[in-house]
């Protein structure tokens, strides 16, 4: 009898220890290893959190927004473009980064102050990147998808890694608003 109360117990405990929210330090470690041939091809911004409510603000403005990784062939310098979508007009920034682990850096460009990394998500399909801006004064942290709406326990792992940072809760876009076309498909004088 007393062998199956113990199990009893015991069972209850792991039930209720599987069931509890992830620990902040679980949620927020980086990506084990970041494969780049995973990367290539076009991501849409399904959700993101800010440290900065006046950037918090803008960045609710946005109708759409994604990044598209073209095929390349280095292991560790890559190129990117942000496609993000106000209203009637799109703009497309190419950024240049250098990969070291599972953390990234801005080559040319003005974002030097940046500290950037990919962060482990349990999402299949889910790309996280949090970046620091000013040493830890500015925390931007998106997440993208190869689909626009994803699934509410997904959504829920986000909103609890946002919360590990102390952000204000995240601002999920509608995936109902089309996604910016790519720039060649916007250019008339554009190659098909």
């Amino acid at each position: 009898m007393g062998c199956l109360v113990a199990s009893a117990v015991l069972l209850c405990w792991i039930s209720t220890s599987l069931a509890a929210p992830l620990a902040c330090e679980d949620l927020m470690r980086p990506l084990d290893q970041l494969h780049p041939h995973r990367l290539v091809g076009r991501w849409a911004l399904v959700a993101g959190g800010l440290s900065d409510l006046p950037t918090l603000e803008r960045f609710r403005q946005r109708d759409s927004a994604s990044i598209h990784f073209p095929s390349n062939s280095s292991a560790t310098s890559l190129s990117y473009t942000r496609s993000i979508c106000v209203g009637n007009e799109s703009l497309h920034t190419l950024f240049n980064i250098t990969l070291e682990g599972s953390s990234f850096t801005y080559d040319g460009t003005d974002k030097s102050t940046v500290s950037s990394s990919f962060v482990h998500t349990s999402c299949r399909d889910c790309l996280l990147m949090r970046m620091d801006v000013q040493s830890g004064k500015r925390i931007h942290f998106y997440l993208f998808s190869r689909r626009r709406q994803l699934e509410q326990e997904e959504m829920e792992e986000f909103k609890a890694q946002v919360q590990c940072l102390n952000m204000p809760p995240p601002v999920v876009m509608d995936p109902e608003k089309k996604l910016c076309l790519e720039e060649a498909d916007e250019d008339p004088e554009a190659p098909n």
